[in-house]
C-alpha cells in the first residue's frame, strides 16, 4: 500500500510540474472559459495542497538539480522521457482514426531511439520531418462526443476534469510495462520516471509560480481557465 501511495504522489508531481507552464501561459491570454465547478471547495483545497507540495518539495529539489544539470541536458532528459510515452500516443491516434499521426509517432520513436540516443536528441522532425502527434485518451473521449464534465483538481496531479481524469487512468493502463513486469517493478520504474520528469520539468520553470502569483488576482481561476483553454485547443487539433 505504501508503495502505491508513493507512486501516486510521484505521478502527481509529474503532472503538476509538467503541465502548469502551458496552462498558465494560455490563461494569461485566454478569456474566461465556461466550466462547471460544483466541487470548488474540494478543488480549492487540492489546489492549495499542490502549491504547498511545489513550494516545499518539488521546487527545492528542482533548484538543486538545476545547479548541476545544464539546460540542454535538461531538455534532452525531457525528450527521452517523452519518447517513452509512444504507446499511449500511438494507441490514441489509432482510436481517433488519425492513422498518419499514429504512423508518425511510430516513426518518431524508431528514429529517435536508434539515431537520437534513446530519444535524448531530436532527430525525427528536423531530419525526417516526422512531427509529434500528442493524443491522449481524454482527447479520444472528446472525439466521440464526451463532454468535459465537472472541473476537478486532483491531489498531486493538478487541474483536470472528470473526462480527463478517466483518460489519465486509461492511458496509464495502456502502458505495456503493466503487463510485462510485476506490480512492484512497475511501481518502482514508474515512480522513478515520474520523479525524474517532475524534477526535470520544474527545473526549467523555476520562476513559474512566482511570476503567476505576482500577476494573477485569482490564481485558482487563472489556472482553471488556462487548463480548459489548453484542452479545448488540443481536442480541436
Amino acid at each position: 500500500m505504501k508503495e502505491r501511495i508513493l507512486a501516486a504522489i510521484l505521478t502527481g508531481l509529474l503532472g503538476w510540474g509538467a503541465h502548469i507552464e502551458p496552462i498558465w501561459a494560455q490563461a494569461q491570454e485566454a478569456q474566461e472559459a465556461q466550466i462547471s465547478d460544483p466541487w470548488e471547495g474540494f478543488n480549492q483545497s487540492m489546489f492549495t495542497l499542490n502549491l504547498k507540495l511545489d513550494e516545499y518539495v518539488l521546487r527545492p529539489v528542482a533548484t538543486a538539480y538545476d545547479t548541476v544539470m545544464p539546460n540542454e541536458a535538461q531538455r534532452g532528459v525531457g525528450r527521452f522521457l517523452k519518447n517513452l510515452g509512444v504507446v499511449e500516443r500511438f494507441a490514441n491516434n489509432v482510436f481517433q482514426g488519425k492513422l498518419p499521426g499514429a504512423g508518425q509517432e511510430a516513426g518518431r520513436f524508431l528514429v529517435n531511439t536508434v539515431l537520437g540516443c534513446a530519444g535524448f536528441i531530436e532527430v525525427a522532425e528536423p531530419v525526417f520531418g516526422l512531427k509529434e502527434s500528442p493524443e491522449d485518451f481524454g482527447q479520444t473521449l472528446a472525439t466521440y462526443g464526451a463532454g468535459n464534465g465537472p472541473y476537478l483538481v486532483l491531489p498531486f496531479y493538478g487541474p483536470s476534469t472528470v473526462r480527463d481524469a478517466v483518460g489519465l487512468a486509461v492511458d496509464s493502463a495502456l502502458n505495456p510495462m503493466n503487463y510485462l513486469l510485476s506490480t512492484t517493478e512497475v511501481i518502482a520504474i514508474k515512480g522513478g520516471l515520474t520523479l525524474a520528469n517532475a524534477v526535470n520539468s520544474r527545473s526549467m520553470n523555476l520562476d513559474l509560480f512566482e511570476n503567476a502569483e505576482r500577476s494573477a488576482v485569482d490564481l485558482y481561476g487563472a489556472v482553471q481557465d488556462g487548463y480548459i483553454q489548453r484542452r479545448e485547443q488540443a481536442v480541436k487539433e
